[in-house]
C-alpha cells in the first residue's frame, strides 16, 4: 500500500539530493586529482531523479532523444523546442549534477549569432548550466568561442559527430587513420582553446584519446573511446537495457556496457498488468483505497433513482456489496 494519505492523491516531491550542485570548479579538481568523471545522457524527470540519487556528476539532455525517445534513426530531427521540453523535465529532476543540454541540429550553424541565441534559451527556459555542440569545422569553433564570450558553459566534441553522418558516411568509428586521428587531435585542441570547459570523444581507438587526454589540459569524457579518457558517459536506456525492440537492437552501440537488464523487468510487470487487468483480479481491495460510507452509498443511491437513473443505482448499491465482500474475504485471509 502507498504511503500517501487517503485524501492525497499524489505525493509531492521530496528532495533528492542533500549535496549542492556540481560546478566547473568541481570537475576542474577532480580532473586535477585525475578523478574520473561520471556523465549519464538522460531526457525526462524520472531518469533525472535516478542520477541524482546515485551521485552522478554530469547529466546530458542529448540530442539523441531523437533515436532513444522519439524514435527516429538519427539526433537531426529533433527540433529546439522538443530539446527544451526535455531540458525542463531533467531540470526539474536532477539537483545535483551539472546539467548540460545538446544543442540541435539547424540551431547554431548559420552564424555565431544564431549559436548564442540559442544558447540562451536553453538556459533561461531549459534550466541548463551549459551546453554541448558537436563538430569540427572552423565555424563550429567560432561558434564555441562566441557562446563562451557571451558567460555560458560549453563542452565539445569530436570524433563520431552524428550530427554530420552525412559526411561521415553513416555512424562509423573515426580516427582509424593518421589523418584522421591527427585531425580529432587537433580538434580537440581547438575547442580547449574556444574555451570549453570538456570534450567528448566518441568512437575513437583507445590510443587516439589517450593522446588527445594528454594533449589537453581540460578532461576528455569518452563514449566508445576506451579507458584513458577523463570521464566516461553512457545512455540512461542504452546502460540499463531499458528497450528490447528492433529499433532500439539496431542503435544500441556495441560500447555500451548494460549494467541491468531492465526491458526484461518492464516486460514482465506489463504482461503480468495485462493478465491481472483481464482476468479481474486488478484492482483488488488494497488497491481500491478511496472509501464511502455505507449510508452515503445508500444516499447515493437514492438521488441517483430520484435522477431516474435506475441502473445507475443499482450499480453502485452492486460494487459496494462486492467491495464489502473482498475486504471481508481479504481480512480472513492467513498473513503471507
Amino acid at each position: 500500500m502507498s504511503n500517501v494519505p487517503e485524501n492525497t492523491v499524489y505525493g509531492g516531491p521530496k528532495a533528492q539530493s542533500p549535496n549542492q550542485r556540481v560546478t566547473l570548479s568541481n570537475l576542474r579538481q577532480k580532473h586535477k586529482k585525475g578523478e574520473p568523471i561520471t556523465v549519464v545522457t538522460a531526457y525526462d524527470y524520472p531518469s533525472a531523479v535516478h542520477l541524482d540519487m546515485a551521485g552522478i556528476d554530469v547529466c546530458l539532455v542529448g540530442n539523441s532523444a531523437a533515436i532513444v525517445v522519439h524514435g527516429y534513426d538519427t539526433t537531426l530531427p529533433i527540433t529546439l523546442d522538443e530539446m527544451l521540453v526535455h531540458c525542463r523535465a531533467v531540470s526539474r529532476g536532477a539537483k545535483r549534477p551539472l546539467l548540460v543540454g545538446d544543442l540541435p541540429f539547424g540551431s547554431y550553424e548559420s552564424s555565431s549569432t544564431q549559436g548564442v541565441d540559442t544558447v540562451v534559451r536553453i538556459l533561461k527556459e531549459g534550466g541548463m548550466d551549459g551546453i554541448k555542440l558537436e563538430g569540427a569545422s572552423p565555424s563550429r569553433i567560432s561558434a564555441a568561442k562566441a557562446i563562451v564570450e557571451a558567460g555560458i558553459a560549453v563542452m565539445g566534441h569530436v570524433g563520431l559527430t552524428p550530427q554530420a553522418i552525412s559526411v561521415l558516411g553513416g555512424f562509423k568509428p573515426q580516427g582509424k587513420n593518421v589523418s584522421s586521428a591527427i585531425k580529432i587531435v587537433e580538434t580537440a585542441l581547438a575547442l580547449q582553446e574556444a574555451g570549453c570547459f570538456a570534450v567528448v570523444l566518441e568512437c575513437v581507438p583507445a590510443p587516439v584519446a589517450a593522446a588527445v587526454t594528454s594533449a589537453l589540459k581540460i578532461p576528455t569524457i569518452g563514449i566508445g573511446a576506451g579507458p584513458f579518457c577523463s570521464g566516461q558517459v553512457l545512455v540512461y536506456h542504452d546502460l540499463l537495457r531499458m528497450l528490447q525492440h528492433p529499433h532500439h537492437a539496431k542503435v544500441t552501440p556495441k560500447f555500451c556496457k548494460q549494467y541491468a537488464q531492465v526491458g526484461d523487468v518492464i516486460n514482465k510487470a506489463l504482461s503480468e498488468y495485462k493478465s491481472k487487468v483481464t482476468s479481474g483480479s486488478f484492482p483488488g481491495p488494497a488497491h481500491t483505497p478511496y472509501k464511502i460510507s455505507s449510508t452515503a452509498v445508500d444516499n447515493f443511491s437514492n438521488e441517483l433513482q430520484n435522477l431516474g437513473l435506475i441502473e445507475a443505482a443499482s450499480a453502485a448499491a452492486e460494487a459496494a456489496k462486492k467491495i464489502e465482500k473482498s475486504e471481508s474475504h481479504d481480512k480472513g485471509q492467513p498473513n503471507k
